[in-house]
């Protein structure tokens, strides 16, 4: 059974995503916030496998409710737009639960052409295809030895990686990788899913 925690400052759309859950086997609702302070103080007293987190809302917002919820819990992560159909989410459910990230097609093809267009030139079109695909998945919390399972990269290779991204985009770490990502709107997902 997946159990699942949802955060959604919009009470309709909670019960919208409540109700389509509900109706799938093996997947219960554990719980509800309407903010992400009240689902950061929820979830360090409660057990749930997946917090399905909007990204767009008052107080602290999703990206960094969810950022303080992973830094006790270990988790993969997944990216939806609110216009995702049930299926979707349910598959996004079910591979997040698995520990595999998961990010809709419509969200991973924004992030490729904000590569390609000149119009939208960023601090990360310096970086290889490898760069990017590493980079993406240390903003999305995870760490070097999980990187370098799910790419079959040695944890070495994945640090240089690392340390080459660092240099050219004159950062000295993640912390500082992470707000470049959201300051260039990298984050424009509206859902974000986190396996805890």
């Amino acid at each position: 059974m997946i159990s699942v925690f949802l955060v959604d400052d919009h009470e309709l759309v909670r019960a919208g995503i409540r109700r389509i859950l509900e109706d799938i086997k093996g997947i219960k609702v554990a719980g509800e916030a309407q903010c992400g302070e009240d689902a950061v103080r929820w979830c360090r007293g409660n057990a749930v496998d997946i917090v399905l987190m909007d990204m767009n809302m008052p107080g602290i917002g999703g990206l960094e409710a969810t950022r303080k919820i992973l830094r006790y819990t270990p988790g993969a992560a997944g990216y939806l737009s609110k216009g995702a159909a049930p299926q979707y989410v349910i598959n996004a459910l079910r591979s997040v639960h698995a520990g595999q990230c998961y990010i809709a097609s419509d969200i991973a093809q924004q992030m490729a052409l904000s590569q390609l267009e000149p119009q939208t030139e960023t601090p990360f079109s310096c970086l290889s295809e490898r760069e990017l695909q590493i980079m993406l998945m240390i903003t999305k919390g995870k760490k070097v030895n999980e990187i370098s399972e799910q790419l079959n990269l040695s944890p070495k290779t994945v640090n240089s990686y690392r340390y080459r991204m660092f240099s050219k985009l004159n950062i000295s770490g993640d912390v500082e990788l992470t707000h470049l990502a959201i300051r260039h709107g990298l984050f424009n997902a509206e859902t974000l899913l986190s396996s805890e």
